[in-house]
């Protein structure tokens, strides 16, 4: 667990992943398009991706990636964040994060 809680609480934003997975790099788009810079760690391409997986999975993440920390908390998967924007929800939660620090809708 303290592996991926020390990842997570290093930046606002964090997105676990694999190198080709296209899912993941859509919510790297939706989060970019409010002005946040995610962090992603590719697992497949790091020494102890698969002791991450393991505690993603632990952590109730199945399958393990993508999967999107916000302020340090678990946000889960794609789904869970077009939920959290369909609800409104994701804009500030970015705020309080400290991802974006302003946000003008168009």
């Amino acid at each position: 667990m303290d592996v991926v809680k020390g990842l997570v609480q290093e930046r606002p934003v964090v997105i676990f992943s694999k190198a080709n997975c296209p899912v993941s790099h859509s919510m790297r788009q939706l989060i970019s398009g409010f002005g946040a810079n995610p962090t992603v760690y590719e697992l497949d391409q790091m020494p102890n991706g698969r002791e991450i997986e393991r505690v993603l999975q632990m952590m109730g993440r199945k399958p393990t990636v993508p999967s999107m920390f916000i302020g340090g908390n678990l946000v889960g998967g794609p789904n869970d964040l077009i939920s959290l924007q369909v609800q409104g929800k994701l804009v500030q939660m970015l705020m309080d994060a400290g991802a974006i620090w302003i946000w003008k809708r168009n």
